[in-house]
C-alpha cells in the first residue's frame, strides 16, 4: 500500500515538474517576441485601449456616429479603441499645453504668472477640444477623400473590368485582378475586401459584393455594385453594362473637371487676399507701430502679435488652405 502512495505521489510531482518548466527559449522565440513588441509600440491605440478602454463606457455615446464612419473611411481599428484613443490624446494634449503655455510665456515673453496661467488653461482647454473635434472629423475626412478618390477613378476602372468580362473572366477573377494591379488605385482596396470575402470568410461572390456596396463611402461605386449584382442575378450582359457604366461615368467626370476649374479660380483669390495681401498689410502695420512705439492690445504687444503672425497665423492659415485644396481637388 505504502509502495503504491508513493508512486502516486512521484507522478505527481513529476506532472507539477512539467508543468511548472519553463519552455527553452529560441533565438526564433527571441526574435518573434521582439517583433511582437516592436508591433505593440507602433500602435497606439491599442495602448490607449489597454490604459483607459474600460473607463470609456460614459463617452461612447457621444462618438456613436464614429462607428459607420470607421467603416467607411476603411481605417482597420475598433470603434472603443478609438474612442479611448481620442480621450487619451486629448487629455495629454491638454495637460502638455496646461505645462508649456504658461513657461512660454513667463520665461519667454517675460509675462507675468496669473495672466500666463490663465492663458495657459484657456489653451489647454481650447487643444483638448480641438484634438477631440479633430479625432472626431478625421474618419469622416478619410471616407470623403476615399469616395473622391474611388469616383475619379471609376470611370477607368468600369473600363477595365468591362475589358476583362468581355474577355469572358468570372467576377470573382476580375475583382481579384482589380486587387493585384501594378499601380494600385483606391478601388484596390475595395476589391481586396471582396476578394478576402470570398476566399478567407467562405462568402460567395454576390454576398462580398452587398457587403461592400453597404460600406463604400461612394454613392457612385455602391450603384455600380448594386447594378453589378443585378446583371449578374438577371443573366444579362455584364461587359456592355460595364461599358455603359464607363461611358457615363466618363461624361460625369468631364462635368466635375470644368467645375474644379472654376473653383481653382475662386481659391486663389481667396489665397491671394487672406494669405498675401493681408498678413502683408498688418506685418507693415504693427512694423510701424513698434518703431513708433504704438498701445498694446491687452497683454499683446505689436511685437508679439507680429510674431505670433509670423510663425503661427501664416503657416496655420496656410495649412488650412491646402487641406481644402486637397479636399476639392481631383485625383485625375
Amino acid at each position: 500500500m505504502s509502495n503504491k502512495a508513493y508512486e502516486k505521489v512521484k507522478r505527481l510531482w513529476k506532472r507539477f515538474k512539467a508543468m511548472c518548466k519553463l519552455p527553452t527559449v529560441t533565438s526564433e522565440h527571441k526574435a518573434e517576441t521582439s517583433k511582437k513588441e516592436r508591433l505593440v509600440l507602433r500602435e497606439p491605440h491599442f495602448i490607449a485601449y489597454q490604459l483607459i478602454g474600460g473607463k470609456t463606457e460614459r463617452v461612447l455615446p457621444l462618438f456613436r456616429d464614429l462607428d459607420s464612419s470607421l467603416q467607411s473611411a476603411g481605417l482597420k481599428i475598433t470603434f472603443k479603441a478609438y474612442v479611448s484613443l481620442t480621450v487619451l490624446t486629448a487629455l495629454l494634449i491638454s495637460i502638455a499645453m496646461l505645462i508649456f503655455i504658461p513657461c512660454l510665456f513667463v520665461f519667454l515673453f517675460n509675462i507675468p504668472f496669473l495672466p500666463a496661467l490663465l492663458f495657459g488653461v484657456g489653451s489647454s482647454l481650447f487643444a483638448g477640444a480641438f484634438s477631440v473635434i479633430g479625432f472626431y472629423f478625421y474618419p469622416i475626412y478619410r471616407a470623403d477623400k476615399l469616395k473622391r478618390e474611388i469616383e475619379d477613378e471609376l470611370p477607368f476602372t468600369t473600363g477595365y473590368m468591362a475589358i476583362l468580362a468581355s474577355a469572358g473572366v468570372s467576377p470573382e477573377r476580375t475583382f481579384y485582378s482589380l486587387s493585384n494591379l501594378s499601380v494600385p488605385l483606391a478601388v484596390s482596396t475595395e476589391a481586396k475586401d471582396i476578394v478576402r470575402n470570398v476566399n478567407l470568410f467562405g462568402l460567395d461572390i454576390i454576398s462580398a459584393l452587398q457587403e461592400a456596396s453597404k460600406r463604400t463611402p461612394s454613392k457612385r461605386f455602391h450603384e455600380m455594385l448594386e447594378g453589378f449584382i443585378s446583371t449578374i442575378h438577371s443573366g444579362s450582359n455584364l461587359a456592355a453594362y460595364l461599358r455603359e457604366k464607363s461611358g457615363q461615368y466618363m461624361k460625369l467626370k468631364r462635368m466635375s473637371l470644368r467645375k474644379f476649374s472654376d473653383t481653382l479660380s475662386t481659391l486663389a483669390e481667396f489665397y491671394v487676399a487672406l494669405l498675401v495681401t493681408g498678413p502683408l498689410l498688418l506685418v507693415i502695420m504693427l512694423a510701424v507701430m513698434a518703431m513708433l512705439g504704438g498701445g498694446n492690445l491687452g497683454i499683446l504687444s505689436p511685437d508679439l502679435i507680429l510674431q505670433i503672425l509670423t510663425y503661427i497665423g501664416i503657416p496655420l492659415g496656410s495649412i488650412m488652405f491646402l487641406i481644402i485644396l486637397d479636399a476639392v481637388s481631383p485625383k485625375w
